[in-house]
């Protein structure tokens, strides 16, 4: 039996379809290619060997998410397709609703229509919003406050909703906090379109001097050095979420939402600092004003992730900022040279 992979090209689901594909698993990639790259599927074909079964649509489509199903035998599907950048999603909501909220009801009405009761769902640790404690548990309130965060949790609440309503269900939403990093083949990696929205990308960019510089939005905030704390972990790292996820979905029915994060933070400045220690590469950088919105730190518990998925995180800061930047330095212009 088949996974469908949606968003099987962008950044986190190639990772997962290199890692599944490694391990012998059977699936096809849906992408509309919309912030992706064709050039993804050639060099997933070049880590593993295997040329990935692909079509090419839109997850709004259900006609064709219906054919897809059913042609390919689909078992399960790893939800990756949405949008993703905060801000875009302030300036341009109705985008983010109509895409990452009704695309996944429509995902979730052609799953109904060909009896496939399985779904992993890549969410967002967004979905809490400001911090009531450190680290977030799963059972932290949710409270988003932009347009991204509350789409995420808007298909949380229907998934559970469905899973209620049918027992036989088997969904797992998986709480991501900061991914970075990329494949250490140097094949594969994050390759934003237009000017990065997260940290990593931007100091890979600045390396590689496609930008000048790094703008570092706040130095006085109450973290360790005044500059904001996040939970980072590695793209393969969080592959292996993934995988275990189905794993668990393959036993159990019901809903479940799960953390995936290291479990710790570190600030602006201290992945910086790895990135110049260990890459050798000076990332100059200014401090800006703080920007609305943006919180002083927060990290997870993966405790429940440890219990349930017998997973934790395996790769550290220096593999992070190491294998972000063999891809950049390797693909400077991204895929597109």
């Amino acid at each position: 039996m088949t996974i469908l992979v949606t968003g099987g090209a962008g950044y986190i689901g190639s990772h997962f379809v290199c890692l599944a594909l490694s391990k012998g698993m059977k699936l096809v990639i849906l992408d509309n290619f919309d912030n992706s790259s064709a050039q993804v599927l050639k060099a997933i074909a070049d880590v593993t060997g295997v040329a990935p079964d692909f079509v090419e649509g839109d997850v709004r489509d259900k006609a064709l998410l219906t054919r897809v199903m059913t042609e390919k035998q689909v078992e399960s599907v790893v939800h990756f397709a949405g949008h993703k950048a905060v801000g875009e999603s302030t300036q341009n909501p109705l985008k983010y609703y109509d895409n990452n909220v009704y695309g996944s009801v429509v995902l979730l009405q052609a799953m109904a229509e060909c009896g496939v009761r399985k779904l992993v769902f890549s969410s967002s640790a967004t979905v809490y919003g400001v911090p009531e404690f450190n680290p977030y548990t799963e059972d932290h309130r949710k409270k988003p406050f932009n347009p991204y965060g509350q789409s995420k949790s808007m298909v949380e609440d229907i998934m559970e909703d469905a899973c209620r309503a049918d027992p036989g269900l088997a969904m797992m939403a998986l709480r991501y906090f900061n991914p970075i990093g990329a494949h250490p083949s140097g094949k594969l990696g994050e390759d934003p379109k237009g000017i990065p929205n997260n940290l990593m990308p931007y100091i890979t960019k600045v390396a590689v001097g496609e930008l000048k510089s790094l703008g570092v939005f706040g130095d006085d905030y109450d973290t360790v050095d005044g500059t904001g704390v996040r939970d980072y972990i590695h793209v393969m790292d969080l592959a292996e979420g993934h995988i275990r996820a189905l794993e668990y979905l393959s036993a159990h029915s019901g809903y479940e939402a799960v953390n995936l994060g290291a479990g710790h933070g570190y600030s602006v400045l201290q992945v910086i600092q790895a990135f110049e220690s260990v890459n050798g590469v000076a990332i100059p950088y200014d401090v800006k004003p703080r920007r609305d919105g943006d919180l002083a730190a927060y990290w997870a518990d993966a405790s429940k992730a440890l219990r349930l998925l017998n997973w934790k995180t395996r790769l550290t800061i220096d593999d992070m900022v190491r294998d972000s930047w063999v891809w950049q330095s390797e693909n400077p212009g991204g895929y597109g040279a």
